[in-house]
């Protein structure tokens, strides 16, 4: 089966061709183009403007990958929900169009589903001590990006159950705050991630929250706050670059230690986990990696790392995400399917 994937949520355009078979994933070609540049200058996403930008890119970028007819194509997957509206509409109704003038079924992915299984993408096995190829069920998916904190037990392709979530501010979203604090603009994770080297993770004590409650929820409010008030109240030292090292690198410890224990609670209470899966924009994280990794060993638990390119948004994890749904006859009216900016995995 041929996929066609169209990836809009937020401010990545992007369009992948992937071949399946049985439990085979061949990813034919990805092509992202980034608006980075773009919103920086804002400090953060504008929906008008990416859905704008969308608009622009999306059907050359189709062209460029499958050609004006669709020819060879089994089907199509779109990310329909979560995301921002404007830019989400783009790529449905895109895709909409697309099933019903080529007559291909339509497969609406959700974009949270679709970071998980950039898992099942080639290269996504970092550590496994039983060199296995793909992730095996039952799975323990660790979701972190700017909008989600999830843990989610996974017991089969399109089988989910949410664990636990943030309930404030997602893990992403708490590194975008603290570089903005820090004056390092957007986007904020790879910048704080940038800082931290060469600095002190145990310089600052800031909190790690809900530790100790029994619960696979989170919670990095308090932590953003946290670094609000050292920072104003060493305001004079705001400069000095040693300091916003430490400050950096004590807050990505925080970040890091909370979901790395929450995900050891979570295997140790459900039990019988025999993969785990990072995913989302934060899965880009070097620190995060490292410790998932060593967790990894540490519980003889094959670990799932997706390659750098598919941590950020991308239309191969939808397309990987699509073919298992399409292969379960998941399918939409093209002439219904509306987008969902609030769409959950569960």
């Amino acid at each position: 089966m041929r996929i066609l994937a169209i990836e809009s949520s937020c401010d990545e355009t992007a369009v992948a061709v992937l071949t399946g078979e049985g439990e085979m994933l061949t990813l034919e070609s990805s092509l992202v183009r980034s608006q980075i540049d773009i919103h920086a200058v804002y400090g953060g996403v504008v929906p008008e403007v990416a859905a704008r930008e969308h608009l622009e890119m999306l059907f050359p970028m189709i062209h460029r990958s499958v050609g004006h007819d669709g020819a060879g194509i089994d089907a199509i997957a779109v990310t329909s929900g979560p995301g921002l509206a404007p830019a989400l509409r783009v790529g449905v109704e895109a895709a909409k169009a697309l099933a019903v003038f080529w007559n291909k079924p339509l497969v609406p992915v959700c974009h949270l589903e679709g970071h998980i299984y950039a898992a099942w993408l080639s290269k996504s096995k970092v550590e496994s001590r039983k060199s296995k190829v793909d992730p095996e069920f039952p799975a323990l998916a660790l979701i972190v990006s700017g909008g989600h904190s999830e843990l989610v037990y996974m017991t089969g392709h399109g089988k989910f159950e949410r664990l636990g979530e943030t309930l404030d501010d997602a893990a992403g979203e708490a590194f975008d705050k603290v570089a903005k604090m820090l004056g390092l603009g957007y986007p904020g994770g790879p910048k704080v991630a940038a800082l931290s080297e060469g600095g002190d993770p145990k310089a600052f004590a800031f909190p790690r929250a809900m530790l100790k409650d029994g619960s696979f929820n989170f919670s990095f409010s308090g932590l953003k706050t946290s670094v609000l008030y050292t920072l104003r109240k060493e305001e004079a030292r705001i400069n000095d670059e040693k300091f916003r090292k430490d400050i950096a690198a004590s807050f990505q410890e925080a970040v890091v230690d909370v979901l790395v224990q929450k995900t050891r609670l979570a295997v140790e209470k459900t039990g019988g986990v025999k993969s785990i899966i990072l995913a989302g924009g934060v899965a880009a994280n070097l620190a995060l990696r490292d410790r998932l990794t060593e967790l990894g060993g540490e519980l003889s638990i094959p670990i799932f790392l997706p390659p750098f390119e598919y941590s950020l948004d991308n239309a191969a994890m939808i397309a990987a995400a699509g073919y298992f749904r399409a292969k379960a006859g998941d399918f939409a009216d093209p002439l219904t399917l509306s987008v969902d900016p609030n769409m959950d995995i569960v």
